[in-house]
């Protein structure tokens, strides 16, 4: 274990690793900045970019960014009114009413301290548990590893939303779309339409910024105003670093209660603040100011939302089960370098290890100072209107997506998931558990496939399997009880919440449909090559079925029927499009670049957008347009690629025939 250590620490001597680390923190400042978008998405973007790096440095930007995300995702929330992402919900609460009455500074001068106390007490507990856990975790064999990814797919279905079918079904139809292609054991290709793309399954970079990047784009676009009219913070950052130093203990409470959540797989993110700042006002004498202004609800959820991340690594790295959404693209990272995580990471890989904890340090120390740095400049940002800022995200976007297999179909199957992402928001449906599910499927599957070939169907009779089954029954149990429904309530709302059903209905059947043809597919291949998948679409469909059936006869305060459009139009602040109005504008950029190319297409979306939406002038327009052009020819310079070409380019290049 010491020499473990030394050659992590041999790393950091390395200006190589601190350079890739520092463009990780750069990447996440930005990220974390424009809201709604996250972890998940800012990892999804920087996916492609490491593939066939070295180990370590790759690492390091990731780790850069996952540390620096929940810091600066903090901008928003207090700016503008808007969280950052899922982790920063609970901030909006008291830094939003602080930054109007003029404390802006400190409440952000608070947020950044107790961002650095709460990154710094996860990088410690996640050096204790990996000393602790180390005998424990070299003892497990696949059937045990098979039933912990179980569990983590049991906890995330129950717990990601508060409809118990919805999570349940959102995780399975993850398993399925990550299942699809060969499977791991018989090298049988499911469910791939014999298509040569989806052969080898569907890239997790575009399942990631499908699921979570578009949608909040969309939505983001069809608000096209600026998010605030003042660019200026105030003064008090100092203050704000007193205010941590006085409740430094409340920092300390909630960085640990942060690390415990973080590491429960299904939690993560989507709770750990709220669980904080609940926390805060059970334990305050004088609650009288939270929700107006209260600098400790910042201090809370701020310091509990960085300590996740070094917990969420626990389960990531030691078990290879995401403890968050950002874990599972962060262990798709892990695959994509060469990484796998599991007993290794405690044994052969355990200097890789102690790098990524005290790089997750680091770069929470980095994180912080920068976010003080550039708090002035980013205020200023808050008085651009969105209609600006869209197409260049759109554009990232669309590159990120093309370099997964650098062809037109990336881009294709972008839209698809971005609707199926789009039908998941607008309907309630816990996107995480999808996109956890997804990335569970192959280890979930291969794990399964191994302990039916070492031990045949006994292995459900191990002790430790036994164990860890008690716990998913439990977990489960547990979920079932969660959000228990008052007759009362139901009649009282009954009258003021009732969103049509029929779109929900059609979408829950679009997927029991899929789960029957799954089910059907299952049944054209051997046992090994289809026991994954035909166990999951056959579990699946009886639950979507018995969505259906609560879509059509609960009362309406039922916590299955749930249409984001519906609550919108009972809004005092109305969207200015419709859902599907910017979605086609994506489609039609597809388009366009199947018949143009990809560099023709992007140039006419940006003339096109600017102009009409964002009504800009035609110089604000063309200098616009020409700086994003120019930033994507030298990105496709650097990374020697070429743009995807239309049918039209395509017909040029080909000799014209004689005669």
């Amino acid at each position: 274990m010491l020499d473990a250590m030394m050659t992590a620490l041999s790393h950091f001597a390395q200006p190589t690793h601190l350079i890739y680390l520092l463009l990780g923190v750069g990447m996440g400042m930005i990220v974390g900045i424009l809201p709604g978008l996250g972890g998940i998405v800012g990892l999804s973007l920087l996916l492609p970019f490491i593939y066939g790096m070295d180990q370590i440095s790759a690492l390091a930007m990731l780790i850069g960014l996952v540390a620096v995300i929940p810091t600066s995702d903090t901008f928003t929330s207090v700016l503008m009114g808007i969280p950052g992402s899922s982790a920063s919900q609970a901030t909006v609460l008291d830094g939003f009413p602080l930054a109007k009455k003029g404390h802006g500074a400190r409440a952000l001068g608070a947020a950044f301290s107790a961002s650095l106390v709460g990154g710094l007490v996860g990088a410690v507990i996640l050096t204790g548990f990996v000393v602790i856990a180390r005998p424990l975790i070299l003892a497990f064999g696949s059937a045990e590893l098979f039933m912990l990814a179980v569990l983590g797919l049991s906890m995330v279905g129950v717990l990601a939303g508060k409809s118990l079918p919805k999570g349940v079904i959102a995780a399975g139809l993850g398993l399925l779309l990550g299942a699809l292609g060969a499977a791991p054991a018989t090298g049988e290709l499911r469910m791939s339409f014999d298509s040569v793309y989806l052969m080898d399954g569907l890239p997790l970079v575009i399942v990631g910024l499908g699921m979570f990047a578009f949608p909040e784009i969309i939505d983001l676009c069809r608000q096209n105003r600026s998010i605030s009219d003042k660019g200026t913070l105030g003064l008090g950052w100092r203050d704000g670093v007193r205010d941590m130093i006085r409740h430094k203990w409340l920092c300390l409470r909630c960085a640990g209660l942060g690390s415990i959540v973080g590491a429960l797989p299904g939690l993560g993110g989507s709770v750990v603040d709220w669980i904080a700042y609940g926390h805060v006002v059970q334990t305050a004498k004088d609650k009288s100011q939270f929700g107006k202004g209260d600098i400790r609800g910042v201090l809370a959820p701020e310091s509990a939302n960085n300590a996740k991340e070094g917990g969420g690594l626990v389960p990531t790295l030691l078990f290879g089960i995401p403890g968050s959404g950002s874990m599972a693209v962060f262990l798709g990272g892990m695959v994509l370098i060469g990484l796998e995580a599991g007993p290794a990471m405690v044994g052969r890989d355990l200097d890789i290890t102690y790098t990524i904890i005290w790089s997750l340090a680091i770069a929470n120390v980095v994180g912080a100072g920068g976010a003080l740095l550039i708090s002035p400049f980013v205020s200023r940002l808050t008085t651009i209107k969105y209609g600006y800022l869209a197409p260049f995200m759109i554009t990232v976007i669309c590159f990120a997506a093309f370099q997964a297999t650098r062809s037109l179909s990336d881009m294709i199957a972008l839209l698809v998931l971005g609707v199926l992402g789009v039908l998941m928001k607008r309907f309630g449906w816990p996107r995480p558990a999808f996109l956890i599910g997804f990335v569970l499927a192959s280890n979930t599957e291969t794990y399964l496939y191994q302990a039916l070939q070492f031990y045949n169907w006994e292995f459900l009779t191990r002790p430790g399997v036994v164990i860890i089954a008690a716990l998913t029954v439990i977990s489960v149990l547990m979920g079932m009880r969660k959000h228990p429904v008052n007759p009362v309530e139901e009649e009282e709302s009954s009258h003021s919440h009732n969103p049509k059903r029929w779109p929900q209905i059609l979408f829950a059947g679009v997927l029991l449909a899929f789960f029957a043809f799954g089910i059907w597919d299952a049944t054209q291949h051997s046992f090994l090559g289809s026991v994954f998948t035909g166990a999951v679409s056959v579990v699946m469909f009886v639950v979507s079925a018995i969505l259906i059936w609560q879509l059509i006869v609960s009362p309406p305060s039922h916590a299955a029927n749930f249409d984001h459009e519906f609550d919108l139009e009972h809004q005092d602040v109305k969207p200015t499009a419709g859902l599907w109005h910017y979605v086609l504008w994506v489609a039609g950029m597809v388009a366009a670049t199947a018949v143009f190319g990809f560099l023709i297409a992007i140039t006419g979306f940006f003339i096109a957008f600017l102009r009409v939406k964002a009504k800009a002038s035609w110089l604000r327009t063309l200098l616009l347009t020409g700086l994003a052009i120019g930033g994507l020819c030298v990105l496709a310079w650097s990374l020697v690629l070429d743009f995807p070409a239309g049918m039209l380019q395509d017909l040029i290049e080909l000799p014209w025939p004689l005669g």
